[in-house]
């Protein structure tokens, strides 16, 4: 007897069938001329992987097609020739009965020279913003309904604010006038978590910016906008973890999507165990696999399908937005071998790029392990060109706190940098006062203002790539310690009803001004001197008279910074400093302004630095 299937069964499928629908390809697009050619695109719908993909585009053609776990994913390979021309690449995905889904794949052109983009380096300064906290251009996008945290409240320290990139765009004219040529945006894609969502670390797409902060249009503009003005942005990548409201976190392609997709066991946060010689394998995963919290996931960078994923979503901004250089949030809490491999293709792609990557440790070893060139007793080999030095944000603070005892207090910060025979490039540092992480460096520094006068010169003549917290300028601060709400404090003047303004100066004490205009004339002339910019550097080891001097050179330029942390004026012999400079120089202190002629003694002032420029025949 020929069994037959009930009506209402046969239109269910049916309609299930025919229901099936593409809702993402990603990337959306790529583009001709790439290094990096053979892309793996996520298709993603309900029930679509019994789908047939195909195309028909000269110099284009389809790799392997790859099912997973979950029905819901595809994974389609596309090998694009050298020869292949710009166009709207069809594919079409067919289904067992013949029908098929259309889908449009933009193969675009390059911009002129886009390989060879130009990053940042120690000629650059930085200017780091949480856009949420920083202006408000268009408060039409503070709130979203469709997305899941709707309150926005400036009063609530972890509630969104409002900023966005417009009030970024907005500024520009201002960060250029401070002397920046960078920009570092924290994360702008979507993070439409339940709350707090504001600081952008959990990225619920990543190839989307946050409607609270624009669109993707939006960004591209800041980027162009930025670019006329001649900052460029740095982007700010996460590859070691999303948010857990991500799609594919709630519909996982498949099990290893995700490490400890099931328990959602939390990183140990122990950083020691990547390098160390004795570390169990267990203590190992826990911190590499572990989440970075309960709602943030952790990717398995060792599934090459989401390695895949992450770096063609770096790339794609880089191309999309004319990104000029990266920051990588953790570093070392994603796979170390992935890292190695993102690295690499990134900088294979673009040459001259520069990537930053946070390993937030105050130990210099442990640091130095992660840039590229070092000779690790594990043979690991990274291609990380800038590591950032959170040992000298301490050392500036404790040493510009400590009172006087039976050494120089300066001792902590030459101590530090005399540990850079670590690095096999210790120019290659991101040195910064304060920054989202961390305490603001005014309220570090107990609001001294003749001390934050120093950390500043020294943070803008100290070797490395010098970075500041927006604000900073002004002498921004968080009364309650260790409060990320508050060092994220909002930008003065961000919004309308501020009644401070940082631009017009309304409602700035007489020291913020005063710090606004030291910071800027510091700032703009670091950009005219190259022995700042790419010179040497030397420094003598500070005396029982505390003060820190320090000369940065090359052959064409000489400066010489003194930092006195006296209450009273102090005599320094030059016949100590004959291997830098001669006991007679002329000189002139681009703080003041002043013109000097020394013979044999130099006179600083109290609780003062000096930054000479040296007259010299070089």
């Amino acid at each position: 007897m020929k069994k037959t299937i009930p009506l209402f069964v046969a239109l269910l499928l049916s309609t299930l069938f025919y229901s099936q629908k593409i809702e993402r390809i990603e990337p959306a697009n790529w583009w001709i001329g790439m290094k990096y050619n053979t892309i793996t695109l996520l298709v993603y719908g309900k029930d679509i992987s019994n789908l047939e993909p195909k195309i028909s585009y000269p110099g284009v053609q389809l790799g392997e097609s790859k099912k997973v776990e979950n029905p819901n994913y595809l994974f389609v390979t596309l090998n694009i020739s050298d020869n292949a021309k710009p166009g709207i690449l069809t594919i079409d995905f067919f289904k067992e009965n013949g029908k098929k889904i259309t889908q449009k794949f933009p193969l675009l052109e390059r911009e002129k020279e886009s390989a060879n983009r130009e990053s940042f380096s120690q000629k650059d300064a930085i200017y780091l913003i949480v856009p949420d906290r920083f202006a408000n251009g268009n408060p039409n996008n503070d709130v979203i309904p469709t997305m899941n945290e709707k309150t926005v409240s400036r009063s609530i320290e972890d509630k969104r604010h409002g900023g966005d990139i417009q009030g970024v765009i907005n500024h520009l004219d201002y960060i250029q006038s401070l002397g920046f040529t960078q920009i570092w945006n924290t994360p702008l894609t979507e993070n439409n978590q339940p709350e707090y969502s504001y600081h952008g670390y959990a990225a619920t797409d990543l190839y989307k910016i946050d409607s609270r902060f624009g669109t993707n249009e939006d960004f591209k503009k800041l980027s162009h906008e930025a670019k006329k003005r001649n900052i460029g942005i740095i982007w700010d990548v996460i590859l070691n973890h999303c948010g857990n409201e991500y799609y594919f976190v709630k519909d996982l392609p498949s099990e290893d999507w995700l490490n400890f997709s099931d328990t959602h066991t939390r990183t140990n946060h122990l950083k020691s165990t990547v390098n160390d010689l004795y570390a169990t394998e267990i203590d190992k995963k826990e911190y590499t696999d572990g989440w970075f919290d309960d709602h943030m996931a952790d990717l398995n960078q060792k599934n090459p399908l989401v390695a895949k994923y992450l770096i063609q979503n770096t790339i794609w901004w880089v191309e999309y937005a004319g990104i000029s250089g990266l920051r990588e949030d953790t570093f070392s809490y994603a796979d170390k071998d992935f890292l190695s491999v993102w690295t690499k293709t990134i900088i294979d792609e673009y040459p001259n790029m520069n990537i930053v990557g946070e390993e937030m440790t105050r130990i210099p070893a442990q640091n130095a392990y992660w840039q590229k060139d070092k000779i690790n007793s594990d043979g690991y080999q990274s291609y990380l060109p800038t590591v950032m030095d959170f040992s000298l944000t301490d050392n500036i603070v404790t040493s510009l706190n400590r009172t006087d005892d039976w050494y120089s207090p300066w001792r902590d910060v030459y101590q530090g940098v005399a540990l850079d025979f670590f690095y096999p490039h210790p120019d290659d540092q991101l040195i910064f006062p304060d920054n989202h992480d961390i305490d603001r460096f005014y309220s570090r520094i107990n609001k001294n203002f003749s001390h934050w006068k120093l950390g500043i010169a020294m943070y803008m003549t100290m070797r490395g790539i010098p970075q500041f917290f927006y604000g900073t300028e002004v002498l921004m601060t968080n009364e309650k310690a260790g409060s990320d709400g508050q060092r994220r404090g909002d930008f003065y003047g961000g919004w309308k009803t501020d009644a401070k303004n940082t631009l017009t100066e309304k409602g700035l004490s007489t020291d913020e001004k005063e710090g606004k205009a030291y910071f800027s004339k510091l700032l703009n002339w670091r950009k005219t001197n190259s022995a700042v910019t790419n010179g040497k550097f030397l420094h003598y080891a500070p005396q029982k008279n505390n003060v820190y001097i320090y000369f940065r050179y090359n052959d064409q330029q000489q400066v010489m910074v003194l930092l006195n942390k006296n209450e009273e004026e102090v005599t320094i012999d030059l016949q100590r400093y004959h291997e830098a400079v001669p006991t007679q120089f002329k000189a002139r202190d681009i703080i003041t302004d002043q013109e000097f002629s020394f013979e044999n003694t130099l006179k600083i002032p109290a609780a003062t630095a000096m930054i000479l420029e040296i007259e010299t025949d070089r």
